[in-house]
């Protein structure tokens, strides 16, 4: 998958270089719908699952990853249908 792909990212909350990887958050409830969030390798950290100031990460750091995993559903769903 390629949101399970980590990278090295400078963090100014903790001030020290993180390992990040885009991240996939179930929807509640039957058809309920995925959210992608990033998250980092400091688990102390009160940001880890939230993406929200002052916290850097956000999903503009994984748009390539984002827009391919998106096309591979699309495709998916496309061929359900042949």
């Amino acid at each position: 998958m390629a949101g399970r792909k980590k990278r090295a990212f400078e963090c100014t909350v903790v001030d020290e270089v993180v390992q990040i990887h885009l991240r996939k958050r179930r929807g509640l409830g039957f058809g309920g719908e995925d959210h992608h969030f990033v998250q980092c390798d400091q688990l102390d950290c009160q940001y880890v699952s939230e993406n929200r100031p002052p916290c850097p990460l956000n999903l503009e750091l994984f748009a390539d990853e984002i827009r391919e995993l998106e096309e591979r559903k699309r495709s998916r769903q496309g061929s359900a249908y042949d």
